[in-house]
């Protein structure tokens, strides 16, 4: 039978995040991918990124070493506090914020010769041939070359490139960026026309994704302002002191004329806990909260919708609550 662990040695526990316990305890298992991104040497599927880990092959997530240890690592909780509180906790070396004022040139992954590999992996995604070949046209995506990864870019107001979101196109489904990306640009399609309104997702693939399903209901995806954060935002542990994504803020300071934020971030905890941080972050606005009504993800959906997943793949995530209008709905 599992001992007791009294309530406050968990807590302590708690406090230490996945990134900061390898860099103290393990640090040769780190991988780095990108400014603030690491991947592991024994699991290469799990991606530490803005102080949470995603494991893409069996879609585990969470915010602590501790949930780690326990989903992963497969550790009783008695195990996993004795392993992450073998050192006093105040002895654990937060890392240093890898984000400063200066520069980086962007590192832009070499262009393959032919587009093929990543336009089958998205359109095997659901996402639609012509909105893929369009992205294509305007060098918003592209395939890697070596790797056959896609690629997703992202540029300044002078259109300089200053993001580059890369995607494995096989089993894999790692994610990095470029070198020298800078998040403030995150991939994004903004809208041919007068639009005050802004779509926010955590992924490219999500915001391809509800471009095409507004294309299915008979609507120009070219009208809306749709941005991808680049990742899951997290939102402080205190809610109410939560900050703007870089990426919404940058938006935000060039588009000034924006007065409704249409969310549609995933189902799971992490992306929920986001969208509370952003409702509150973002509080000057007309916040909607309108993530996918089936599956994890707009992507889920998407293939549900057109029969590329069935229902029971993607059940599992349930939305309590979304706050919606009626020509904001998927």
């Amino acid at each position: 039978m599992a001992k007791f662990v009294p309530k406050e040695i968990v807590q302590q526990a708690k406090e230490i995040d996945l990134l900061t316990y390898f860099m103290n305890n393990n640090p040769s298992e780190l991988v780095k991918k990108g400014a603030g991104t690491y991947s592991l040497k024994t699991h290469d599927s799990v991606i530490i990124s803005n102080g949470l880990w995603h494991r893409f092959s069996t879609n585990e997530a969470g915010k602590t070493a501790l949930d780690y240890l326990i989903k992963v690592e497969k550790m009783t909780l008695q195990s996993a506090v004795s392993t992450i509180l073998n050192r006093n906790i105040n002895e654990y070396i937060k890392p240093r914020n890898e984000i400063c004022n200066v520069t980086k040139k962007i590192v832009i992954p070499e262009r393959a010769e032919n587009n093929n590999i990543a336009i089958q992996y998205l359109k095997n995604r659901g996402i639609d041939e012509d909105i893929i070949n369009d992205c294509i046209k305007k060098s918003f995506i592209y395939q890697e070359n070596k790797t056959n990864n896609v690629v997703f870019l992202g540029y300044d107001e002078e259109h300089n490139i200053k993001y580059a979101g890369c995607r494995s196109t096989n089993e894999k489904r790692i994610m990095r960026d470029a070198k020298g990306s800078s998040k403030k640009y995150s991939f994004r399609l903004l809208s041919r026309i007068n639009n005050d309104s802004l779509h926010i997702f955590e992924s490219s693939i999500d915001l391809l994704s509800y471009a095409t399903l507004l294309k299915l209901k008979g609507y120009d995806y070219q009208n809306q302002n749709l941005l991808a954060l680049a990742g899951v935002y997290q939102p402080s542990k205190i809610i109410e002191q939560s900050k703007i994504p870089i990426a919404v803020q940058t938006f935000l300071e060039k588009n000034t004329k924006i007065k409704d934020i249409v969310l549609h971030l995933d189902n799971d905890r992490a992306g929920r806990e986001a969208t509370k941080g952003l409702i509150i972050s973002l509080n000057n606005y007309n916040i909607y909260d309108i993530p996918a009504p089936y599956g994890k993800d707009i992507n889920d959906y998407l293939c549900f919708k057109l029969g590329l997943k069935k229902k029971q793949e993607i059940d599992q995530y349930r939305i309590n609550k979304v706050h919606n209008k009626e020509e904001m709905t998927i």
